[in-house]
């Protein structure tokens, strides 16, 4: 029985009044911790549980954020996290990974369900690895095989045609390039899956920050490719997952 569930019914058997009744309702979808407010049921309204952005957040206040998740036996992923923050969290709970590349933090207390089919994370240079690292750590944390493909971009071609049978053997590919961002149409044109583009910030002056990766990637005219936002490595990850684990069981509620 679900949290709310036991609510409904100790209201029903008048073990709770109707005041009690409605503020554990409120407790059981939200938790206010002050700094925040966490959803917590996303995962049953759209799948996957709430992500924490920890840019601009305290050690502490991500720590907090961790132990409410974590208390309410949710598995737990952070981004942008440096490593003074994975102390912080690391204290409370030693079971916590971080990965230094991405700036993610993990911890998982329930097994995930494994998809059957995997995603390729392909980053064109070792400058845009870090995004790329981002995006498979999202998509292992969902339950996914991942493969990652490093340093292959179009300055040296056979680089990538080296690998071609790996990206066939993906349902979805991932791809975060910088500079001119023409791998993911390069990609695109190769092979049957699609191709998720992630524009990174990785490039010289003209490179405007990323946006002419952006605009190159938003421009393919590889018709399997779709771009998301500049160096957001967890949306690409994310998508992914959706597209990968269609088939795949369900996760079941969080409360």
């Amino acid at each position: 029985m679900s949290a709310v569930a036991e609510i409904l019914n100790d209201y029903k058997e008048s073990r709770l009044s109707l005041e009690e009744a409605a503020a554990a309702l409120s407790r059981a979808y939200t938790a206010d911790l002050g700094h925040t407010v966490i959803d917590l049921q996303r995962r049953r309204r759209v799948g996957a549980g709430e992500v924490i952005y920890a840019a601009g957040k305290t050690p502490d206040q991500l720590r907090e954020i961790f132990l409410t998740l974590v208390g309410k036996k949710q598995n737990v992923l952070a981004t942008r996290a440096t490593a003074e923050a994975f102390a912080a969290v690391q204290a409370e709970l030693p079971d916590a990974l971080f990965n230094t590349i991405a700036g993610t933090i993990t911890h998982v207390g329930t097994p995930v369900a494994r998809a059957a089919t995997r995603i390729a994370v392909v980053s064109a240079g070792t400058s845009d690895q870090h995004v790329a690292e981002e995006a498979a750590v999202t998509a292992e944390f969902y339950g996914n095989p991942v493969l990652r493909i490093a340093d292959v971009g179009v300055a040296g071609l056979h680089r990538l045609l080296a690998r071609l049978d790996d990206l066939e053997s993906a349902r979805v590919i991932i791809v975060a390039a910088g500079m001119e961002g023409v791998l993911p149409s390069v990609i695109g044109g190769l092979v049957r899956a699609p191709v998720i583009a992630v524009p990174t910030s990785v490039g010289y002056g003209a490179s405007f920050g990323g946006i002419t990766a952006l605009l190159g990637m938003l421009n393919s005219c590889a018709s399997g490719v779709t771009a998301v936002n500049i160096d957001n490595g967890f949306g690409a990850g994310y998508i992914a997952s959706l597209i990968n684990r269609i088939d795949a069981p369900d996760q079941g509620d969080i409360i």
